[in-house]
């Protein structure tokens, strides 16, 4: 506490006469000023302020406490906070005084939009304190882009910041970090665009790993690195190659500075192995090389590095019908092949395995002519028909109508088995084309001469149910001769259940009242038994 007003203080060692104070010219202070003041003494909790003014000023410790070299003398400039206490003295701020010097001026200079530095100074709730000037607040959701860490560690850092919002009447101002470093990181990458050259090898971290490619950041800019681009060989995913966090070396290969887009390569950093290709494998060179990959329709075959050539599904064998190359050739096997074409522009080349041992099908027409008899052994059954091994591994189709001339066969199966061996015909020779038709039942003569006339319409006949449908009765005949006996000629109502009234294996008589030779069928009825 001061004493009263024409007594002496002594404080640190100083002696001020408070009457020859009064004697200056007093200022006229009024609320809100601000006015600039001089350290007359420091205490425990304030200190006093000489303002030129019959009263002293008094504020805080804590208001000042980060003035390192405060004493006696020392200036500042203060608020008027409000006029005499109780005890005559003047309450003083210099935080709002810093405060609203500090509004004035960023509101003079500065706008929302604006870009501004300033400090971090605490955590508050909902975000951060960031001195300007004065005290803005850093919402959290401000802070920094998608993944930021703890937000503690920006305080104490000076960093530049985004004007977001400024409040006037409140004298508020909200700022954003997020906005400056997309800021700083689009000035990063004008920069980097700017030094690009095509051609130039760059070093960069990869970021990112997709099907199509891989994202590689070269110092503030992405580049993609395209699956085509990583390797003159073929690769299925591009994660083969590289991995998230490694640092690689590419080649720019293209950059669009207005959309921020660079086109990296990898394989460019060596020669293009196919540029001597036609040279190296002309058509017909023998060469050997390495199963790399296996799909439905061929196998991948590695000649050297970066360049593969392609055996088709239908080059692996002259004689055998190969459906699937897995089922005669492995990843990692070595084959040896001859080269059927190539493709230059479209870094393709086409081989043969089948090429490296003679065509057998040169003398398959000289061997085999039509009529000729041979005996196979069922390779493959399909829905049309059955392939044939026959001469020397070659194989003959045999439809499914040249297996039986009197028996209606839905399926193939239900005639042959697979590995059965199996006397045929040869019924045409096309080496051309590489196919041999083949029949079986051209093996005997066509028997419905003789089937039309023994079963003269009005025969009776015995047979053995040999199928019970929906519509009829299939009536066993003789070996491989089948007729019909349709449900309206049946003895039974048209509503029953044909399985309930007849069985498999059955004998049964019926009538026949149709030969139909072109369709090679016959009718008969049960009813007519009964007449």
């Amino acid at each position: 506490m001061l004493r009263e007003p024409k007594q002496e203080k002594e404080t640190q060692g100083e002696v001020f006469n408070l009457e020859e104070a009064y004697g200056k010219t007093f200022r006229r202070l009024s609320e809100g000023d601000i006015v600039k003041g001089k350290v007359l003494a420091i205490g425990e909790k304030d200190v006093y302020i000489d303002l030129g003014y019959k009263s002293e000023g008094i504020i805080s410790v804590g208001e000042v406490k980060d003035i390192t070299d405060l004493k006696i003398g020392y200036e500042f400039d203060v608020f008027v906070e409000s006029k005499e206490n109780e005890d005559g003295l003047i309450t003083v701020s210099r935080r709002k005084a810093e405060k609203m010097q500090g509004w004035d001026k960023i509101s003079a200079t500065c706008k929302e939009g604006d870009f501004i530095e300033g400090k971090v100074s605490r955590k508050v709730k909902g975000g951060l304190m960031v001195d300007v000037g004065i005290e803005a607040f850093l919402p959290a959701s401000l802070v920094a882009l998608k993944g930021f860490g703890n937000v503690n560690q920006l305080v104490g850092q000076t960093l530049l910041f985004k004007i977001v919002k400024m409040n006037k009447p409140r004298k508020n101002i909200v700022v954003s970090r997020k906005d400056a470093i997309m800021k700083e990181r689009e000035a990063i990458k004008t920069k980097v665009l700017g030094e690009l050259k095509v051609g130039e090898l760059r070093k960069g971290l990869v970021k990112n790993i997709t099907d199509f490619g891989v994202f590689v950041d070269l110092g503030g800019v992405d580049g993609l690195l395209h699956i085509t681009d990583m390797s003159w060989g073929r690769i299925s995913h591009p994660s083969e190659m590289v991995a998230i966090g490694d640092t690689i070396e590419v080649v720019i290969l293209n950059f669009d500075k207005d959309n921020m887009k660079v086109s990296l390569g990898l394989k460019q950093k060596t020669d293009n192995p196919w540029k001597e290709i036609e040279n190296k494998y002309p058509v017909g060179t023998r060469v050997k090389g390495k199963v790399v990959n296996i799909m439905p329709y061929g196998a991948f075959v590695e000649l050297e590095k970066g360049v593969e050539g392609l055996v088709h599904v239908s080059e692996l064998s002259w004689t055998v019908r190969v459906n699937n190359p897995q089922d005669v050739l492995a990843i990692g096997d070595m084959v040896e092949a001859v080269v059927l074409s190539c493709d230059i522009p479209g870094q393709k080349i086409s081989l043969g395995v089948k090429q490296i041992e003679p065509n057998p099908w040169l003398e398959i027409k000289e061997k085999l002519s039509p009529g000729m008899k041979s005996e196979g052994k069922v390779r493959n059954l399909t829905d049309y028909g059955a392939f044939i091994e026959i001469e020397g591994g070659i194989e003959g189709f045999v439809h499914i109508n040249d297996m039986s001339w009197t028996k209606k066969i839905n399926n193939p199966k239900e005639y042959l088995k697979k590995g059965q061996k199996v006397d045929v015909m040869i019924l045409a020779v096309d080496a051309d084309n590489q196919k041999i038709s083949l029949g079986i039942k051209q093996l005997a003569s066509d028997p419905w001469a003789d089937i039309m006339k023994k079963y003269t319409l009005g025969t009776t006949v015995d047979g053995v149910i040999t199928k019970v449908t929906s519509f009829g009765l299939f009536i066993e005949l003789e070996r491989d001769l089948e007729g019909l006996v349709h449900i309206s000629e049946l003895d039974v109502e048209p509503s029953g259940n044909l399985e309930e009234a007849y069985k498999v294996g059955d004998k049964i008589s019926a009538v026949v009242i149709k030969v139909d030779d072109l369709e090679r069928k016959i009718r008969l009825s049960i009813k007519k038994t009964k007449e």
